[in-house]
């Protein structure tokens, strides 16, 4: 291990070696050490994928092979020209001597085949035309195994975003060879809370910018990418305001997108997305697994959290561990970890998680080296303390669930409210909808999970509901529950809960001032900066069932809970604890009309406002349910 991480060390300095920078060193040395092969890799059906492979000249050992099954593409092309490993920590592996490979999956770039999304898990396989992404991995590996020169016969897989949805079917592929996997930031569950839904709403920023390109279909193989839609305007807010309905989104990006219409053709979670769950496939899991996401995950924060549940439960005899930290989505692989937006973490958590878990993990399953590493079973980063725990399982078993009821005149606290017919209204116009963040941005922003809240607490149709100040710390760790009492004059809303860490107001705070990021300059003042720690959104229609959605009864009292992804956070003593409720989040998610009517086929005149009540007295108590770690 020691040899392995000197050479990390080296490569870390920042200084100049016969007039070449770092990565300037570490490309000469990868192109002198390795040679790059591309080959064809018939699958069982004849199908055939393409496949970059990166082998050490190094013939003195035999090593092992790290692979990455990915739809972006294997570029680039040609077997002269290297994939830059020396731009990240994976230049850590070439100088370990590992067998680097990557896939073009099946139907992307110059692979053979149709793509598709997501692919359904195939459990019982009953011959060669009954293929998945997992039998694809295994026909793979077998190849790799039994073709390349001076390999140890031992196989890890990882990947982050999609390739971790690969990844994920890589585990559940049982090929006696496979020995480590590491799904980083995992495509899980597209309608529960990954890119495109989350708890049913449809994410229609990133569904349109991710499929105007990467939804087009291709003639043949090919190594030259789509082009994406070309925006008018930088602003998303206008934008998608401005497109109108989800049918007028879906007239912007034209008829040849097939997922696109699988979107609109599928509303509930019917049986269609369910085969679409990644965590069917995870049972009997052989190899170890290392789960690993990012607590402000803007795209898969849902997938790791409840991928590695799902192992836990599904598969608890498998070695399972899992590893998040305070990262945008897949931050943890590039940069240094050190901050996001404009918080600050205290350290360079990227840098550490590489060095003390990932590497370690992979040598050791893969290479024999080192002795078997010490992960807990969750290695979890907890904000607001700014502080890596170890712990022997997630949830901790020291965390309770415990309610806070919001209180009228917009307090919060644990005492459940007294009264009756006590509420706080606000009028909500799908016209002019909630902002997610307040700046102007073309791209969904990977800050907004971690953004000043101050701008969405100044306006009318946005409910909040504060604690007093803290006098001690208060920690969570584990999922947040919603259980609201609402009413509302329409027949369908959505609901957006956040979890909101309010700093104190003294200018001599201590953090009273952090700098943000160099493009922007200058510095943002941290006194009342309301943290957001956890938001997220229920299409209200779901609130009995995600398969058989339900209108509400105008004017009726009726109950909305849905839980939110974990958090890990510690609100400090003088700080406190806010609660905000709102029913849009625009242009994240697409906007209710607050009719009961299939959105995806809604029409202008069926967007209307409505009047919401949010429910706070001893009848109809509106509480969050937190798990407070002691």
């Amino acid at each position: 291990m020691r040899k392995g991480f000197a050479y990390a060390a080296l490569l870390l300095l920042p200084f100049l070696v016969n007039g070449q920078t770092p990565n300037q060193q570490d490309s000469a040395w990868i192109v002198d050490n390795y040679t790059k092969l591309e080959k064809t890799i018939a699958m069982r059906d004849g199908v055939k994928l393409f496949t970059s492979i990166y082998i050490p000249k190094d013939s003195t050992e035999d090593h092992p092979i790290l692979l990455t099954r990915t739809p972006y593409s294997c570029a680039p092309y040609g077997e002269k020209k290297f994939k830059t490993f020396w731009d990240t920590h994976l230049k850590y592996y070439m100088r370990e001597g590992y067998i680097m490979v990557t896939q073009d999956v099946r139907g992307r770039w110059m692979s053979e085949g149709d793509f598709v999304d997501v692919r359904p898990f195939v459990k019982d396989k009953k011959g060669s035309k009954d293929i998945d992404e997992s039998s694809d991995t295994f026909d793979t590996i077998d190849w790799l195994v039994k073709n390349v020169v001076h390999n140890n016969g031992k196989v890890g897989v990882f990947g982050i975003s999609y390739p971790g949805f690969y990844s994920t079917m890589a585990a559940a592929s049982g090929h006696p060879a496979l020995k480590a996997v590491s799904p980083q930031a995992p495509v899980t569950d597209w309608f529960m809370g990954d890119d495109f839904h989350h708890n049913g709403a449809f994410f229609q920023m990133d569904g349109f910018a991710f499929y105007s390109s990467f939804g087009k279909p291709r003639t043949a193989p090919t190594i030259v990418g789509p082009k994406g839609y070309e925006y008018t305007t930088r602003d998303n807010y206008s934008f998608y305001l401005k497109a109108g309905t989800l049918q007028g989104l879906s007239k912007l990006i034209g008829d040849s997108v097939a997922f696109w219409k699988d979107l609109y053709s599928h509303p509930n979670y019917d049986e269609w997305w369910k085969a679409r769950n990644a965590r069917v496939a995870m049972f009997d899991v052989k190899p170890a697994m290392l789960v690993v996401g990012g607590l402000y995950d803007a795209e898969d924060c849902f997938g790791a959290w409840n991928l590695y549940k799902a192992i836990q439960s599904q598969s608890p005899a498998t070695d399972s561990r899992l590893v998040m930290g305070p990262w945008f989505h897949g931050q943890w692989a590039r940069g240094d970890g050190s901050s996001l937006g404009n918080v600050r973490w205290g350290s360079r958590t990227s840098e550490w998680y590489q060095n003390n878990i990932e590497i370690p993990f992979f040598n050791y399953y893969l290479k024999g080296k080192g002795p078997k590493p010490s992960l807990a079973a969750a290695t979890v980063f907890f904000s607001g303390e700014n502080n890596w725990k170890k712990l022997p399982q997630w949830p901790p078993a020291t965390a309770r669930e415990q309610l806070i009821y919001l209180q009228p005149n917009g307090g919060l606290a644990w005492k459940k409210p007294g009264g009756k017919g006590i509420a706080t209204e606000y009028l909500s116009d799908p016209a002019h909808p909630v902002p997610y963040t307040e700046d102007i941005h073309l791209n969904r922003t990977r800050e907004y999970m971690t953004d000043d809240q101050r701008f969405a607490s100044r306006r009318p149709d946005v409910a909040s509901f504060v604690t007093e100040e803290l006098t001690e710390d208060l920690t969570l760790a584990g999922p947040v529950k919603a259980d609201l009492k609402v009413s509302t004059t329409g027949t369908d809303a959505d609901f957006v809960v956040k979890i909101i860490d309010v700093y104190p107001d003294a200018f001599d705070y201590p953090d009273a001032v952090a700098q943000i990021g160099k493009s922007a300059g200058g510095s943002y003042v941290m006194g009342g900066y309301q943290m957001l720690v956890r938001g997220e959104i229920m299409r209200g229609r779901f609130r009995h069932s995600f398969e058989k959605p339900e209108a509400f009864q105008p004017g009726k009292v009726e109950q909305v809970a849905f839980t939110l992804p974990d958090v890990a956070h510690t609100f400090k003593k003088g700080h406190r604890l806010m609660i905000q409720i709102q029913n849009s989040w625009f242009p994240l998610a697409d906007r209710n009309p607050q009719k009961f009517v299939d959105i995806y086929k809604a029409d202008e005149k069926d967007f209307q406002k409505a009047m919401i009540r949010i429910y706070h007295d001893g009848d109809n108590s509106s509480a969050i349910s937190l798990p407070v770690m002691k």
